[in-house]
């Protein structure tokens, strides 16, 4: 079974110095209907203003991933980290007993757009930590590159959650097919180009609940772009 959450859907917020589509029921926007998938609580994709951005705040019990789609995004946090992270680069803070932070944008110049995800935890109370990653993968038209798994690796942030977290990247015109396992569930998120999954056109912004699907027929229609949640 395919649902599709148009990108035009999503809940929307302006505050001048942040535009935001939330895909799923987050602060001011609540839509009973939109309340998360499996333990994939938030996917907010944030286009941040030059030298504007989040001061403090904290959070709890929560794996925080942020994406970068382009720009430049700085970040702070209690735990004495510090650093610029941007476009090839993915980062994960574990809330867990609390974690302050803030995010400003690292340029006086461009905007930075990226997505924030929330990954619900496996447990609750877990020690406070950060990681950031280089993503590595370059464009392949024939497997999903993992960024994000509950497996400590090189290549890939941890994630205490039995989900992992992979990005694909297709050219026109290619195509690249995903087995499912009918005990598992996926949430697909197109971050760039158009595509078309198991014959339902995708744009960027759209995102797709995938359950009790034997295949994922992905056709590249521009190059494109997407993230690819496998969920318990």
């Amino acid at each position: 079974m395919l649902t599709l959450r148009k990108h035009d859907e999503r809940g929307s917020a302006d505050f001048g110095w942040l535009q935001t589509r939330y895909s799923f029921s987050f602060a001011n926007y609540y839509d009973p209907q939109q309340m998360g998938f499996r333990s994939l609580r938030v996917i907010n994709e944030d286009h941040v203003a030059p030298k504007a951005g989040f001061p403090s705040h904290g959070h709890r019990d929560m794996e925080i991933i942020t994406y970068i789609l382009s720009g430049q995004l700085a970040h702070k946090d209690n735990l004495g980290n510090g650093s610029v992270i941007d476009q090839g680069k993915i980062q994960r803070m574990t809330a867990g007993t609390g974690i302050i932070h803030s995010e400003f944008n690292a340029s006086a110049d461009h905007p930075v757009h990226l997505l924030q995800i929330w990954i619900e935890p496996n447990q609750r109370g877990l020690p406070p930590s950060y990681e950031e990653k280089t993503i590595t993968c370059g464009k392949n038209a024939h497997q999903l590159q993992v960024i994000a798994s509950p497996t400590p690796s090189a290549n890939t942030i941890t994630v205490h959650q039995d989900m992992t977290l992979a990005v694909g990247r297709l050219s026109a015109d290619e195509t690249l097919s995903i087995p499912l396992d009918s005990r598992r569930y996926g949430w697909l998120q197109v971050t760039r180009g158009n595509l078309v999954i198991n014959q339902l056109p995708m744009q960027a912004g759209d995102g797709m609940a995938v359950a009790v699907e034997p295949v994922l027929k992905i056709d590249a229609q521009l190059d494109c772009e997407f993230l690819w949640f496998d969920l318990a």
